[in-house]
């Protein structure tokens, strides 16, 4: 650690035109690592930020109550209608119809009424709160998914925990180095005064290093130029997915294209995260189509163009997606909805007993509604973090991840 707050201190500013959220340590075992690193379980999170309305994503549609409460969004299932019927009682937004066929084959799971049991409407706290895994306690210095990573006694490797974000995601947040890039192809070098090539760029900055007389700085320097261009051998541009999969020309798409890649370069990557915005709708949240619709169907492409290109990976993949609460169940005078509290998660793998919507929903007369407003949050999110952690990543213990938890699993992993 002294190594890496040093390093900081003294040679960051070369790399901070780079995108890079890491340090000397990762680096050097980026150096060291250039094998070939065995197959390991592999957890994707995608965090929907802004809040996804649960309610419309995946709806009760036999609930009068909800019909009721929403005469201008919602939606209903079979003879034509939007929905798809996936249980007799629960309908898939179309915007979603990709996940269609991976729910029918039985690998995905949907999780309802799933939140946070902090009641803060506030996006930025609950995001904070879920990404800590601690929602009562605003100063945890550390994220979830860097704690599994540390409680894995991983040799630090430059892959190891990665997210695909402009800056390091709270759940990434703690001991266990973990690397942020906002888009791997722009993890280069760049000049000053028009492009100049990585290799001139990295030949320049070394040169200048050598310069120096401080051997940390002179060291750890040199490896930042290594793992660069390890990075550059992966060649991220020209990267071309299997199976016919097409990734949406979106940042979600861009970024679970990057993560295919990573996969299937067996880099030792063991967690993965990606951000999925936009989903805040006071506002013309629309039906079929509008804002809500173009994100699921973004979503919903870009994670099956993940799954499809993985090929015999998915024997060792888990994708989960996350937000940090739901939207009322009443929509608004705007054809909206506001900050509600459950929402509901997809999980998709090959050890997920899926083709089923796992919940304790009751139906949604207000007597049943949480402060008279909303879907109550009857699965708290640890219980569903903590069954991916303990059954596929093989880390069984909740009372370092997620402190003051004493809830058990649902059962959704085999």
């Amino acid at each position: 650690m002294e190594n890496r707050r040093l390093f900081l201190k003294k040679g960051g500013v070369a790399i901070l035109g780079l995108g890079i959220a890491g340090i000397p340590d990762f680096v050097r075992a980026a150096v060291l690592d250039q094998k070939r690193i065995s197959k390991n379980k592999i957890l994707i999170c995608i965090f929907q930020r802004g809040a996804m309305d649960g309610l419309m994503a995946v709806t009760p549609f036999n609930d009068i109550h909800l019909k009721n409460a929403r005469p201008g969004i919602f939606m209903e299932a079979g003879n034509g209608k939007p929905l798809i019927d996936l249980d007799n009682t629960f309908g898939l937004h179309p915007g979603f119809r990709d996940f269609e066929s991976v729910f029918r084959s039985k690998n995905l799971a949907v999780i309802h009424g799933m939140g946070s049991p902090n009641k803060t409407r506030s996006h930025f706290d609950a995001q904070d709160y879920m990404e800590n895994g601690t929602p009562f306690h605003k100063g945890t210095r550390d994220g979830w998914l860097n704690r599994l990573l540390n409680q894995k006694k991983l040799s630090h490797n430059t892959f190891s925990g990665v997210s695909l974000t402009s800056s390091l995601p709270k759940s990434f947040y703690g001991d266990f180095p973990c690397l942020a890039v906002r888009d791997f192809n722009d993890f280069k070098l760049k000049g000053g005064a028009g492009k100049i090539s990585l290799k001139q760029s990295a030949e320049s900055f070394e040169e200048l290093y050598d310069l120096t007389t401080d051997e940390l700085q002179k060291q750890t320097s040199k490896e930042s130029f290594e793992a660069i261009k390890m990075v550059e051998k992966l060649n991220f541009k020209n990267y071309s997915p299997s199976s016919g999969s097409k990734y949406p020309v979106s940042p979600l798409g861009t970024s679970l294209k990057q993560i295919a890649h990573l996969i299937k370069s067996d880099v030792g990557l063991e967690v993965a995260f990606a951000e999925s915005n936009g989903w805040d709708t006071h506002f013309n949240q629309g039906t079929d189509s509008g804002i809500f619709a173009r994100n699921a169907n973004d979503l919903s492409k870009s994670v099956m163009a993940l799954w499809n290109d993985l090929g015999t990976y998915q024997d060792d993949v888990v994708i989960m997606t996350m937000t940090e609460f739901g939207r009322t169940v009443k929509q608004n005078g705007t054809n909206g909805t506001d900050h509600g509290r459950a929402s509901c998660s997809f999980v998709i793998g090959k050890n997920i007993a899926g083709g089923k919507v796992y919940h304790k929903m009751s139906d949604l007369s207000a007597e049943n509604l949480e402060d008279g407003r909303d879907l109550p949050v009857t699965i708290d999110f640890r219980s569903v973090f903590n069954e991916v952690a303990e059954k596929h990543m093989k880390v069984s213990i909740p009372d370092i991840l997620f402190p003051d938890w004493h809830g058990g699993n649902l059962s959704f992993i085999t």
